[in-house]
């Protein structure tokens, strides 16, 4: 995972309102991102991204609906052609229609370029799951999107400047 020791002490000192706020952007539950910055300072990157687990792992139904109401739907760069800007578009509406939020999923390790195919593909693939199974692959999406989220905050060019929930997937 690199060295993060200089961006994670700067998050263990920050004042506790600008950690929360820089939580927030990782995961919009403002449970989750009070418990995690109530338990700084954390004494390296996997025991913060371990208490993020243990965090996620308590969300209450609630939670859950608070943080996915502030994530925003995977969207493609402004030049990527019409045709996959439709079909992204109809494979968002017909996954909200039948769960009611926004699609969640992690982008991992893929190439910019394979994140659209990941999104279309993830979608069909969940939009056959009942509500029930889509829940938990739907809460351990956003887990794993903390993850990446507090790496990135914890690293010098990300530290506090919070994420871009919106930022548009590579070009195809």
């Amino acid at each position: 995972m690199g060295d993060h020791s200089a961006g994670l002490a700067r998050f263990n000192a920050a004042p506790r309102a600008e950690a929360e706020a820089a939580l927030l952007e990782c995961c919009g539950s403002h449970r989750w991102a009070l418990r995690m910055a109530a338990h700084r300072p954390f004494p390296d990157l996997d025991a913060l991204l371990a208490a993020s687990d243990e965090a996620g792992y308590d969300l209450s139904p609630t939670d859950i609906a608070e943080a996915l109401a502030e994530e925003t739907a995977p969207c493609l760069h402004h030049a990527a052609p019409r045709a996959a800007h439709l079909a992204l578009q109809a494979a968002h509406a017909a996954y909200e229609s039948r769960f009611g939020h926004v699609f969640v999923i992690s982008p991992d390790a893929h190439r910019p370029s394979q994140h659209v195919d990941q999104v279309l593909a993830g979608i069909r693939a969940r939009l056959a799951h009942d509500p029930d199974e889509e829940r938990a692959v739907t809460v351990d999406e956003m887990r794993r999107l903390a993850r990446e989220r507090i790496i990135e905050l914890v690293t010098d060019e990300g530290l506090m400047r919070g994420s871009d929930r919106s930022a548009p997937f590579g070009m195809l």
